[in-house]
């Protein structure tokens, strides 16, 4: 198997074999890491339990986060949606508390796994697991939907940032959640040109989005951007799959991303200098410049 350098020929590649992407992103990884499929699988098996039990570890009522800005949140929602009050849907509403969840989990030094980044580690398990729950898809569907998330990361990387530090949030929640979306595609039957139509999608509605952690610390506003990145995936995922197509195609999403988030302000770029981070309020949670 040759590789793949970016989306169209990811999707030439899936048009000559005849492939779902997740397939060609497995191969990729047997070629390149030499490992057999069982022993990829097995690692992404892996990463796919670690990423369920964060989401388990989230909902508990007690996390509290290194840095006392956030804690209890994710639970705060799961909680509004057992009393049946919840007014985005059962889904989305479970993704959205997941995410938080993680992301608590995260900033209290648990274990998570960081896809593609620390500050971003919520939106994917958020959306799995929403989605595992409510529509009955087993942990093998979910490693093969893992795989076609790691393709569109991988293609992210390559091409362009998924570092706040260089990208702004739109490179890490942005690529988080395009993954997130283009996984959820590829699982209810989308070919691999509405899996990538997902991912643009919500690039291209996440574009511009500054990394302004208060304090420096990867928790507010990182954990509320995860929920809305983890809703976003869905919201993208299913417009493709009724067929409302990304008028700019991935490849050319994806560099306008990198475009955008290089030209942002370098204190909009995970520096803690702009934004909400210099707020007034967040200066006097963070409390290290008084």
């Amino acid at each position: 198997m040759r590789n793949f350098k970016n989306g169209a020929e990811l999707l030439a590649l899936c048009r000559q074999t005849q492939l779902p992407i997740s397939e060609l992103m497995m191969q990729r990884e047997i070629k390149y890491f030499e490992g057999s499929r069982d022993e990829i699988e097995d690692r992404m098996s892996h990463a796919w339990e670690i990423m369920k039990e964060s989401v388990r570890e989230g909902q508990t009522e007690g996390n509290r986060s290194m840095g006392g800005l956030i804690g209890g949140e994710g639970h705060k929602v799961s909680a509004r949606r057992m009393q049946g009050r919840t007014l985005v849907g059962e889904t989305v509403s479970k993704a959205m508390a997941y995410a938080m969840g993680v992301l608590e989990v995260n900033a209290s030094m648990g274990l998570i796994v960081a896809a593609p980044t620390a500050g971003s580690s919520g939106v994917i398990p958020g959306v799995f697991c929403a989605l595992q729950e409510d529509f009955g898809f087993s942990d093998d569907e979910m490693v093969r939907a893992l795989f076609t998330a790691g393709a569109i990361g991988y293609l992210i990387t390559r091409n362009a940032t998924v570092a706040g530090a260089e990208g702004g949030c739109q490179a890490e929640i942005g690529a988080a959640s395009a993954m997130a979306a283009g996984a959820a595609a590829e699982l209810f039957g989308a070919d691999p040109e509405t899996v990538l139509s997902a991912a643009a999608s919500v690039l291209g509605t996440m574009l511009g989005l500054v990394c302004d952690p208060i304090g420096g610390l990867v928790e507010a506003p990182c954990q509320k951007r995860n929920a809305v990145g983890a809703s976003n995936a869905l919201v993208c995922a299913e417009m493709s799959l009724a067929g409302v197509e990304s008028l700019i195609p991935f490849d050319e999403m994806v560099e306008v991303m990198y475009k955008v988030g290089r030209s942002i302000p370098y204190e909009l770029r995970e520096t803690a200098l702009g934004g909400i981070a210099a707020a007034k309020t967040a200066c006097e949670l963070c409390g290290r410049c008084s």
